[in-house]
């Protein structure tokens, strides 16, 4: 295996991981001076416990119904208390709260410690060409009324660009919208509606090597928050068109259709689809879980990725570029959207111990990540639901998910607010690296990938 040379770091780095060896030191101090030996054992003890039986009752919330479901519930409410009841019966609170400070400072130092310079995190940015004729889409319901709310048609308008509102009557074939406009000579194509349309037109911009304008205009707005975009202001998004500079990002594709954002599969996709989630989301989902979640009730899936199978998940996510892995799910924030390959997350929880195994990031069973050029999700029956940007569809199995490196040219402003560096997930045997001041040598696949 190359290797690339041993690196310095940087002082300010090795004193912030010292520095959070020092708080967990002092985390286990304070409370053992108070307890001893045997008094910190049982505390460490009990507040495991109170964890383990909290998701527990958690789960057994999820997957049950009726009196036994809201048993669960004030189990899950009633472990931490009872902990904290046994804390005061000991004499013991003052020190196990101070013992929870420092060991939030340690997380904190540890973050700083690990957190890499944002140098080579930021995606390379192109000149935009002249362009003569914009043709942008505009949903005026999306986003609670942002297009209106902004006065965006006008503005887009007085910059030079056609617009087409979302209107009505009745519903408005989009692809037929932008592909008209093509065949009419526009060089540029642009939506200001939710992820779901920028996905569609999206797809014909790259058809065509056209350039794509992005209006965080939607409801969420996850595209355009990773593109760096303003969520708040979707005004901003169109000073692009006087002053911008061109990405190069890829797509998602889920046999043939383009997705910008990830495409889900199992418990979601299930209750997404039934008539009864868009008047009683709540209802529809507590109704819903049990059989999913145990498997009594929708499709089994059969997922593959990356040489890994995973069979029987109630849950699969595909995204068009890895998510930070810093959280559980690792459903976070996507810091580039070039690295040429789809993140995959499988969530297996059919029994009470995978989800408490989920605790342990398990890799057989519990949650499964990995980035991959592929992705196939199988299962029993001849079509699944999957939730693509957020909308409800039915698919032919095997569902094959593919990336397109590169494939979509997005004119954003020059001045923009930017994609922040993500959170460093905890490597406590990286930390240890940092904390004597010198980097472990990396394979050149692992330096490449960052």
């Amino acid at each position: 295996m190359t290797v690339v040379p041993f690196e310095e770091v940087p002082s300010t780095r090795r004193w912030w991981a010292r520095a959070a060896y020092l708080a967990v030191v002092c985390a286990v101090l304070v409370p053992l001076t108070a307890a001893g030996v045997a008094g910190i054992v049982a505390l460490l003890l009990t507040g495991a416990g109170a964890v383990v039986v909290t998701v527990a009752g958690i789960y057994w919330f999820l997957i049950s119904r009726g009196f036994l479901r809201w048993c669960a519930l004030a189990l899950a409410v009633l472990a931490p208390l009872v902990v904290v009841f046994l804390y005061v019966q000991a004499g013991l609170l003052l020190e196990v709260m101070i013992a929870v400070a420092l060991v939030s400072v340690a997380v904190v130092c540890a973050r700083a410690a690990l957190r890499e310079p944002r140098a080579g995190s930021k995606m390379t940015e192109y000149p935009a060409p002249a362009w003569r004729h914009p043709f942008l889409v505009m949903n005026p319901r999306s986003g609670g009324g942002k297009v209106v709310k902004f006065d965006l048609q006008r503005k887009a308008e007085e910059l030079g660009a056609e617009v087409a509102l979302l209107e009505g009557p009745g519903q408005v074939d989009v692809d037929a919208l932008a592909r008209q406009a093509v065949e009419r000579g526009a060089d540029l194509l642009g939506v200001a509606g939710g992820d779901g349309t920028q996905a569609l037109v999206a797809g014909i911009a790259a058809e065509h090597n056209l350039p794509f304008l992005v209006i965080s205009a939607g409801t969420r707005n996850h595209f355009a928050l990773d593109l760096g975009l303003d969520r708040e202001d979707p005004t901003g998004c169109l000073d692009a068109l006087r002053d911008g500079v061109e990405l190069h990002v890829d797509l998602g594709k889920i046999n043939g259709r383009t997705f910008v954002n990830n495409s889900s599969f199992g418990v979601y996709a299930e209750v997404v689809q039934s008539p009864e989630y868009r008047d009683d989301k709540t209802g529809t989902v507590l109704q819903m879980l049990p059989d999913l979640i145990k498997g009594d009730k929708g499709a089994r899936l059969r997922a593959q990725f990356d040489g890994t199978t995973v069979d029987g998940p109630q849950a699969v996510l595909v995204s068009n570029g890895p998510y930070g892995s810093h959280d559980l799910a690792g459903l976070g924030r996507r810091t580039r959207l070039d690295r040429g390959v789809l993140g995959a997350v499988a969530l297996s929880a059919s029994s009470t111990r995978e989800a408490v195994g989920l605790l342990r990031r398990a890799t057989k069973r519990g949650l499964v990540q990995r980035a991959a050029v592929e992705v196939v999700v199988d299962a029993d029956v001849p079509e699944i639901p999957v939730g693509v940007d957020g909308e409800a569809l039915l698919i032919p199995t095997p569902v094959r998910c593919t990336v397109e490196p590169a494939a979509l040219r997005v004119l954003v402003p020059r001045k923009r607010p930017g994609v922040p560096p993500a959170q460093p997930a905890l490597d406590l045997i990286r930390l240890r690296e940092v904390a004597w001041g010198r980097r472990a040598a990396l394979s050149v696949a692992e330096a490449a990938s960052g």
